[in-house]
């Protein structure tokens, strides 16, 4: 009679593992064979019913609200702003705002609805706001499928494909994001999109260069760039493909590998491939977006602020290039900063003589920046050299003059000098002396080159259209200011101080207005003005850097931001729309239940892994004598793969100092269905049986399609291999007991997903498990 297996230790060196999708087995044990093989209509099939149900979910009453729902006022006026080719501005690249207005088009809207408020009806507005939300809800009940072919093609069983698209499929914050006008559903599919395919090309490894090779690693990289053309945040997709690339690469340069060394030739031409699919194609596709946005936004519209005079002239109908005006001498002007909008400003009030930080003023006048039309705003612009004609009067002023500005409402000029400014030691202090000093031994101080930004030697000085850079002459600092407000001493305006880095973007200011044209002045006379061009690359890295600019500006508090901590426990929601007079909401929250089960198993696979490293440090192999060979190789590489595509897409959150909300989570908690999904397999898979592995020239992986297999290599090992009946009975047991919770959690929280019925304080109640901001009507 033969003793149980024992845990043996075991010596030698231990093959390396890695987080990349595995489809390669030792030769298993000779056993019992099984001949239950997995059929492929019973994956189809099972994907089939998951698919119709996720069409339901998320179709079910899709028309209610008829009303504008939170981040709707953004995405639904962008869809409008295409179709009526107005040029608008974002801080998330044009992909999926393209798809809304693509679909608008096709139902014949002409974008006459800017959606401007949550709230405002869409009946009696006359808005296809069906079509439109038909849209992301088909996007996300697809994904549901997707998520089940991530795991059929990575080899797992049945019921492990079930759980983790049931976990997607139940879950009520990716229906409730995907049946709203928003972004997500496009960046989580296309996301889920990228790793099956990838996963797809992987398994190919041993056909390099084939057809079907390159047709699944050049749709990896289609997919990579449509998840980054969605939001930047797909750059975490990028990063998740990109390691399990790099780990593959640095496989195929081992000289021991199992189906053979490769020369150098040959790994480079697999390093080329990859490098082109993943990175080339990715980037081009990227860019063709931007260029049917800029194709599409041909008229003046909302976001001209946000981009240069020089970009402004590519559109019709733009009015600060068609009210610019020249700027000469003497005239009264009113100086405005670009990115913060405050006026150049000054008071009769002095800087005190001491900082918070004992730091010294120089107790001179207050130059500040204030948001608002004021007469302190008002200054003189001066030449510095004598202008022989007309008393001075009607000489333009050129990109390259230097100049005094005269404060009106003090007459005194602006100076700036070796004085710390309020805030920062760094930069040099700006006030303002009286015109005696500045004629005398003060004149250098006063003295600022007008530097227009890309601007041609002798270019005329033009209101609104010509940004600029005021650079102070003796000490080459730029005039500058920032967000944060002065003390009550300065009545909380704006700092203004000398910026030492003049390359900075944001020391831009322009004119405003010029205050003492006369109504009849020929200088009002408009020219017409031929609509300009500007290269593509011009358009595309001046867009870049104002959409980086303003998203990282995006710090300032939200009530239903949260942070990352809070994400994978789901400690906070949203709220997206509320109807006092029917008590109903919309409040944006996941399955508790699906979530807390994903979060903990996430937890309980980086637990086997340390046991499994610590039990190898002491010779025991644990995993292979308990769950059988090939174990740890599919643990550490297909569902280390999954987990790792959890990671990318969850920790650099925590790295961001910008506003961050729960639907953040969405393409990490995709990732976190499929561990869990892969981890109950692992954990019900006590007692596997073994059979002798056959080397015919085809065999069949777990999606049950036949694929021709090279003599002697084996590419998988089927679920029913690994696992025996009384396993299989396990796990759809467990995935049974999960998706019933899960269930129940879903339709618990259904009224505040779907936004109706409505619920009574009883029943807001009792959803307010961990103390979710609800909204209680009246």
């Amino acid at each position: 009679m033969s003793s149980p297996p024992s845990l043996r230790k075991r010596g030698g060196k231990k093959d390396g593992y890695s987080a990349v999708p595995s489809d390669n087995y030792p030769p298993a044990k000779k056993g019992k064979a099984v001949d239950n093989k997995p059929s492929e209509w019973s994956y189809m099939l099972a994907m089939a019913i998951l698919t119709l149900l996720a069409f339901v979910t998320r179709f079910y009453k899709i028309s209610y609200p008829d009303e504008v729902v939170f981040d709707e006022v953004h995405f639904g006026k962008f869809a409008s702003y295409y179709l009526q080719r107005t040029y608008f501005f974002d801080v998330h690249p044009p992909f999926g705002k393209l798809l809304f207005a693509f679909m608008g088009w096709l139902v014949g809207y002409d974008g006459h609805f800017l959606f401007d408020n949550i709230g405002d009806s869409y009946i009696e507005n006359k808005v296809p706001y069906v079509a439109l939300r038909a849209m992301p809800a088909t996007l996300g009940a697809l994904t549901i499928p997707v998520v089940f072919q991530i795991m059929w093609e990575s080899g797992y069983s049945l019921p492990a494909c079930v759980l983790s698209a049931g976990l997607m499929l139940l879950d009520n914050a990716h229906i409730g994001e995907t049946r709203l006008i928003l972004l997500d559903a496009t960046l989580v599919l296309t996301m889920a999109l990228s790793v099956l395919c990838y996963i797809k090309f992987y398994k190919l490894r041993h056909e390099p260069f084939g057809r079907k090779w390159w047709k699944w690693l050049l749709l990896t990289g289609v997919s990579l760039s449509c998840v980054i053309s969605t939001k930047y945040v797909g750059t975490f997709t990028f990063v998740s493909i990109g390691c399990a690339v790099m780990i593959d690469l640095w496989n195929l340069l081992d000289i021991n590998r199992r189906g053979g060394a490769l020369d150098m030739v040959q790994w480079g031409k697999h390093f080329v491939a990859r490098g082109v699919a993943l990175i080339v194609v990715p980037f081009f596709f990227y860019l063709f977006w931007f260029q049917v946005h800029f194709a599409i936004l041909n008229r003046s519209g909302p976001g001209d602020d946000f981009m240069t005079p020089e970009f402004q002239e590519t559109l019709s109908d733009n009015s600060l290039v068609a009210q610019s005006i020249g700027i000469q001498y003497y005239d009264s002007i009113t100086i405005r900063h670009k990115d913060t909008k405050v006026f150049l400003h000054s008071h009769w009030e002095k800087y005190p003589l001491r900082y918070d930080d004992g730091r010294i003023s120089s107790q001179g006048q207050q130059v500040t920046g204030y948001p608002y039309n004021d007469t302190n705003n008002n200054w003189q612009i001066l030449p510095t050299v004598p202008l022989s004609e007309d008393n001075g009067l009607g000489h333009s002023v050129k990109n390259g003059d230097v100049v005094q500005l005269r404060h009106l409402g003090t007459d005194s000029i602006l100076l700036t000098h070796d004085v710390a400014s309020p805030y920062y030691p760094t930069n040099q202090e700006f006030t303002t002396v009286p015109q005696e000093l500045a004629d005398g031994e003060r004149h250098n101080d006063t003295l600022f080159e007008i530097k227009i930004e890309n601007g041609k030697t002798n270019q005329e000085f033009r209101s609104l259209s010509s940004h600029f850079k005021l650079i102070h002459m003796p000490t080459r600092v730029a005039m500058w200011t920032h967000t944060k407000p002065l003390p009550e001493w300065a009545f909380k305006q704006s700092e203004i101080n000398g910026n030492k880095n003049i390359l900075q973007s944001s020391n831009l200011w322009f004119v405003d207005s010029i205050e003492n044209i006369p109504e009849d002045s020929p200088r009002l006379i408009k020219e017409d003005r031929e609509i300009k061009t500007l290269p593509f690359w011009k358009k595309y890295l001046e867009l870049q850097r104002a959409m980086f600019f303003h998203n990282n500006a995006l710090t300032s508090s939200h009530p239903y931001a949260s942070e990352p901590f809070q994400w994978p426990f789901l400690l906070r929601g949203v709220s997206f729309w509320t109807k006092n007079d029917t008590r109903e909401q919309i409040y944006f929250l996941g399955n508790p239940v699906g979530w807390w089960i994903s979060s903990s198993l996430l937890a309980v696979f980086a637990g086997v892994l340390a046991a499994d490293q610590l039990s190898l440090r002491r010779g025991i192999d644990a995993l292979e004598e308990i769950w059988g060979p090939g174990t740890r190789s599919r643990l550490y590489n297909s569902t280390g793969f999954l987990f790792l595509c959890w990671g990318a897409h969850y920790f650099p959150f925590w790295l961001m100092g910008r506003q961050r909300f729960l639907h953040h989570y969405l393409p990490a908690h995709l990732a976190s269905t499929l561990v869990t999904g892969a981890l109950i397999e692992f954990i019900f898979n006590l007692d596997p049986i073994h059979r002798p592995v056959p080397v015919p020239s085809t065999v069949e992986d777990p999606s049950g399609k036949k694929k021709a297999v090279p003599a002697g290599q084996r590419l998988f090992v089927l679920a029913s291999e690994r696992m025996g009946r009384q396993s299989h009975i396990a796990a759809w047991i467990a995935t049974a007991v999960i998706l019933a919770a899960t269930a129940y959690g879903f339709f618990f929280y259904a009224p505040l997903t779907y936004g109706t019925p409505g619920l009574d304080v009883d029943g807001i109640l009792a959803r307010k498990w961990l103390n979710y901001d609800l909204h209680f009507a009246k």
